[in-house]
């Protein structure tokens, strides 16, 4: 069934459903890197709630994403994800119209921005299991697909906080938030547009024993566990401390506008990388993936030998090229070795391992750096960068896996009773 299905996909990429799936994602991540951390940031601290509810808004956003996207995967698997992906994007836009209104009407209390922020969260809970399990249905080159849609996000991490920026300058707050909340309206028309014949499960199942068949898909992969393993490890020791620290100093040491140039130069990086994946089609995907994250360690070693702000941005550029590329050859060997009737709750899985251990590495990052000083943490995290390439190579199943350019048969595992 499944290569029949490949067999139909257009030659080219840039086919109608493809382009529309395309436009639908890059128009929604720009919503969402207007939102976070600008828009909410400087809403929240214009509401007199400080540093602390900065935190709290946050945190509402980013944590129902770990919390809810295993059901989110489940709903896409069942539903179809075009319902799923549609339904989450009128909900955001409803949520985020109610946002934006509350701040043009006054002062909103903290407890509504938290409420409204997290149930917009589980919104793209929803979302990301779908928009990972279409793409392979919409294009016949999933790398060059994922590799074209890592470049419209890199684009996206410059261009929404600069947009948001320039609108704050000329109006207010709950102006950018009207336009967050109507990007998701324009991805939801695309979504709408799209031509996609997905037929939806008939089978009666339960919501256990939907998860239990994406726990036994993404378990039965070892180097899909041993990768997110080795990623809870990183999360942890790398990239949650320098997250926190390395922005930190860089706005100390330099003032906000360094942080700026600097984190743009991390998105043409991102954008670099992107490009280099559209070309370059190792055998083995994780094994180029994992030697191109070495480039990363530059970044790290920049901020921790307190080198000048165009040093610092160099290094960030080349912890860009290395993070895409990586991103691009592990979210393309999923999407083609997992079957795409539970790709929706593997990729969940794969979402929640990997997001679980960050929070931890952003709030040990503070006391470490209390304790041993903020260039030590640095120095021990670009160690622990190399360490994890070095896990990432040494293990079999991960270095030795194959680029595969054909979807995957349906689930070895029944679901029915």
């Amino acid at each position: 069934m499944h290569t029949l299905e490949t067999n139909r996909l257009p030659e080219k990429l840039w086919s109608r459903d493809f382009t529309l799936l395309f436009a639908a994602r890059t128009i929604s991540v720009l919503g969402d890197q207007m939102l976070i951390p600008t828009a909410i940031t400087v809403a929240v601290l214009q509401a007199g709630y400080g540093v602390i509810g900065v935190g709290y808004a946050l945190a509402a956003h980013t944590a129902p994403l770990a919390l809810f996207v295993i059901f989110g995967g489940v709903l896409v698997d069942r539903f179809t994800p075009i319902r799923v992906m549609i339904v989450a994007d009128t909900a955001r836009l409803i949520l985020h119209g109610i946002l934006a209104a509350s701040f043009a009407m006054g002062k909103p209390s903290l407890l509504l921005i938290v409420t409204l922020l997290a149930l917009g969260g589980i919104g793209t809970a929803a979302f990301q299991p779908g928009y990972v399990s279409v793409i392979p249905r919409t294009a016949r080159d999933v790398q060059k697909a994922n590799a074209a849609i890592r470049v419209a996000e890199s684009l996206m991490t410059v261009a929404g906080p600069a947009f948001a920026g320039l609108l704050l300058a000329f109006s207010s707050v709950s102006v950018v938030l009207i336009v967050d909340a109507s990007t998701f309206g324009i991805s939801a028309l695309c979504l709408l547009a799209l031509r996609l014949k997905i037929p939806r499960s008939t089978q009666r199942t339960s919501i256990r024993r939907d998860l239990v068949q994406g726990w036994l898909e993404f378990s039965s992969r070892t180097w899909l566990w041993g990768v997110i393993v080795i990623f809870m490890l990183y999360q942890v020791t790398v990239n949650g401390p320098f997250v926190v620290l390395g922005q930190s100093l860089i706005t100390i040491e330099h003032g906000e506008s360094a942080l700026g140039f600097i984190m743009s130069m991390f998105g043409l990086g991102s954008v670099l990388g992107g490009l280099l994946a559209v070309r370059l089609k190792p055998p083995h995907p994780l094994r180029a993936g994992a030697i191109a994250m070495v480039s990363t360690v530059f970044g790290l070693l920049a901020v921790a030998l307190q080198l000048s702000p165009p040093m610092i941005a160099v290094g960030y550029a080349l912890w860009g090229v290395g993070a895409a590329f990586w991103l691009v050859m592990f979210h393309s060997s999923v999407q083609t070795k997992i079957p795409p009737d539970v790709l929706g709750r593997v990729h969940a899985y794969d979402v929640a391992g990997s997001l679980v251990m960050r929070p931890v590495g952003q709030m040990a990052a503070g006391p470490a750096a209390l304790w041993v000083g903020a260039i030590p943490v640095l120095f021990f995290s670009s160690a622990m960068l190399m360490v994890t390439v070095v896990l990432l190579l040494a293990f079999p199943a991960i270095r030795n896996l194959r680029r595969s350019d054909r979807v995957a048969p349906r689930s070895q595992y029944d679901p029915a009773p």
